[in-house]
């Protein structure tokens, strides 16, 4: 069977061509249909926290209990305190990021590059709160706004009753604007980052390696003594503008196929190899073949009936909440964009996948698009899905439809 695929292949049938030679075949590239293109069963990477929040939402399910219909009443009765611990409790990292990371919070703010996602709290003392409503907004806020993007911090268990008594008895000292050491301490003055290093210079960005490891599994054999190179032998002609069309709807898979998973899929069928997502061959592959795409423009197909389905799921799954923090995509790029979290500036949907794969230099790794989905998923402490799963193809088709026109520039490089 092998061998029929990769002859069908070699009679011009395989992948990629050009759009001209592909609408005169009209014939499909050779692809694994039954195997997962990833690990299984899906094991969290090493390195990564080895936390189980399956009572929450992911991308894939719906597990998070539902919001309060009503505020706990507290009878009229003023909350007390621990106002130092209160402010301890406000910058504590261990839990799920602290309210800085959003919030100027007077003082406090003074320590912790305080994000401006929030309002600033600093003058919340004035404001006339009743207790009840401060410790009901801490507790879960969702029962005054149920699209806030403020954790449930007590319904989602991060702090206890107690805790967040000492957190409003230190809220209700916070009655002084803020005071900041240096301009950068400051949200409002703090200026967006700017990326100005040379991505494609390999000494200025290791992920070039991919590039050069990938010439030469391009033309590596198999067991079977295929190679890429058996049925394209002109790689910088024939992937010129393939990366840029990609995801795209794949019926045979009932599914958004993008660039990682193609590799697996159609490598296996054609040569045997087993480049798993997110392994090292697979990670270089599709550097290289976004890499030969470069300069081209983002053009997704939008149009077919499978891709407008597709991106509608995507969309909603953009909005979903999902994880102990209940956060979803729309929360940090949309509601929150162009502004701070903590010290991380949170951008649009446009200009955010134009560069991927790319270097994280903080981890000293490529990252595609699917693994920062997976991360994102995780940094707001929820299950991820395998980098195969349908969702996520959903969901990357849409980021690609939202940034259509923008031209790639791969490996990227980031922090």
């Amino acid at each position: 069977m092998r061998g029929a695929l990769v002859v069908a292949a070699l009679a011009g049938v395989a992948l990629m061509g050009t759009p001209a030679a592909q609408a005169q075949t009209k014939k499909e590239a050779p692809l694994e249909l039954k195997a997962d293109a990833s690990a299984r069963p899906w094991k969290r990477y090493n390195g990564w926290p080895a936390r189980d929040y399956s009572k929450f939402n992911t991308l894939g399910k719906l597990a998070t209990a539902p919001a309060p219909k009503e505020p706990r009443k507290l009878a009229g009765i003023a909350v007390t305190g621990d106002v130092a611990n209160g402010a301890k409790l406000v910058a504590d990292r261990t839990r799920g990021g602290s309210c800085l990371a959003c919030h100027v919070m007077g003082q406090a703010g003074n320590a912790d590059l305080p994000g401006n996602v929030a309002p600033d709290l600093s003058e919340i003392g004035n404001a006339g709160r009743e207790d009840e409503w401060l410790f009901n907004y801490v507790y879960d806020a969702r029962v005054y706004n149920p699209e806030t993007v403020m954790p449930p911090w007590g319904s989602h268990g991060f702090f206890t009753d107690a805790e967040i008594s000492d957190i409003v008895a230190f809220l209700k000292t916070l009655k002084k604007p803020a005071v900041f050491r240096t301009v950068l301490d400051n949200p409002e003055k703090r200026p967006p980052p700017v990326e100005k290093r040379e991505n494609l210079d390999p000494i200025e960005n290791p992920g070039m390696w991919a590039v050069d490891k990938a010439q030469e599994l391009w033309t590596q054999k198999s067991a079977s003594g295929f190679s890429c190179n058996t049925c394209h032998s002109d790689p910088k002609t024939q992937f010129k503008a393939w990366a840029a069309s990609m995801p795209k709807w794949e019926p045979r898979l009932d599914k958004v196929l993008g660039v990682e998973e193609f590799v697996t899929r159609h490598a296996k069928a054609t040569t045997g190899v087993d480049w798993l997502m997110e392994t090292d061959e697979n990670r270089a592959m599709s550097v290289y073949l976004h890499f030969l795409a470069n300069g081209e423009a983002i053009k997704v197909d939008t149009e077919s009936a499978g891709a407008k389905a597709a991106i509608a799921r995507g969309a909603e799954l953009s909005k979903r909440k999902i994880g102990q923090l209940n956060l979803a995509c729309t929360d940090c790029h949309g509601i929150a964009a162009n502004k701070w979290i903590r010290g991380q500036w949170l951008g649009e949907p446009k200009g955010q996948y134009d560069h991927f794969p790319t270097w994280r230099t903080s981890l000293l790794a490529i990252w595609d698009i699917r693994q920062r989905f997976q991360w994102c998923s995780v940094n707001i402490r929820g299950d991820e899905l395998p980098p195969d799963a349908k969702e996520y193809g959903d969901l990357e088709l849409y980021l690609a439809s939202q940034n259509d026109g923008l031209k790639l520039s791969v490996p990227g490089i980031r922090h």
